[in-house]
C-alpha cells in the first residue's frame, strides 16, 4: 500500500496537478471577476489567453478545459455552457495543438490558434441562437470578433510572457 501511494503522489505529478491547478484557478478567477463581459452575445473573455499555454504543453489543455467548466457555471446559460463550451475548449485546444505542433515562429503559432479559436465561437453562437432566438450570423459575429480581440490581447501577453517563462516545464 505505501509503494502505491508513494508512485501516485511522486514530486513530478504533484508538479503537474499544481500547475493544472493554478491555471484552472486563474481562469476562473479572471472570468469572474469581468463576468459582466465574460458571458453572451456580446463577449470579452480576456481569460481566454491561456488558451495559448496549451500551444507550449499539453497538460494546459486539461488546465484550460477545467477552468472553462467552473467558470461556465457562473454563467446565466450554465446548463448549455458547460458542457457545450467546455467540450468545444477541449477540442479546439487540441486541434490547435495539432495544427501548430509543427510551426517554429511562436508568434505565427499564436495567431493561427485566435483565428482558429474565433471562428470557433459557432458553438456559442448556436447555443444563443437556440436559448435567445438571436440571429445565427449576426451572433456568431459579434462573439467571434469578442473572441480573435481577447485572444490577441492575451496573445501578445502570453508570448510576452513565454519570454520569461518556460511554459514547457
Amino acid at each position: 500500500m505505501h509503494k502505491l501511494i508513494s508512485q501516485t503522489s511522486s514530486p513530478t505529478m504533484i508538479s503537474e496537478l499544481t500547475k493544472i491547478a493554478i491555471i484552472s484557478s486563474l481562469y476562473v478567477i479572471v472570468t469572474i471577476s469581468l463576468a459582466p463581459i465574460s458571458f453572451g452575445a456580446l463577449q470579452f473573455r480576456l481569460s481566454e489567453m491561456f488558451n495559448f499555454l496549451a500551444l507550449y504543453h499539453k497538460r494546459y489543455v486539461i488546465a484550460v478545459t477545467f477552468g472553462v467548466v467552473i467558470a461556465n457555471f457562473m454563467s446565466p446559460t450554465w446548463f448549455l455552457d458547460v458542457p457545450i463550451g467546455s467540450i468545444s475548449t477541449f477540442l479546439v485546444l487540441i486541434f490547435c495543438r495539432h495544427v501548430t505542433q509543427q510551426m517554429k515562429n511562436d508568434i505565427l503559432k499564436i495567431a493561427t490558434t485566435t483565428i482558429i479559436f474565433a471562428v470557433s465561437m459557432f458553438t456559442i453562437a448556436a447555443q444563443l441562437t437556440l436559448l435567445f432566438d438571436l440571429p445565427f450570423f449576426y451572433t456568431w459575429l459579434t462573439v467571434g470578433i469578442g473572441e480573435l480581440l481577447s485572444m490577441t490581447i492575451g496573445g501578445i501577453v502570453i508570448y510576452l510572457l513565454a519570454k520569461r517563462v518556460d511554459f514547457t516545464k
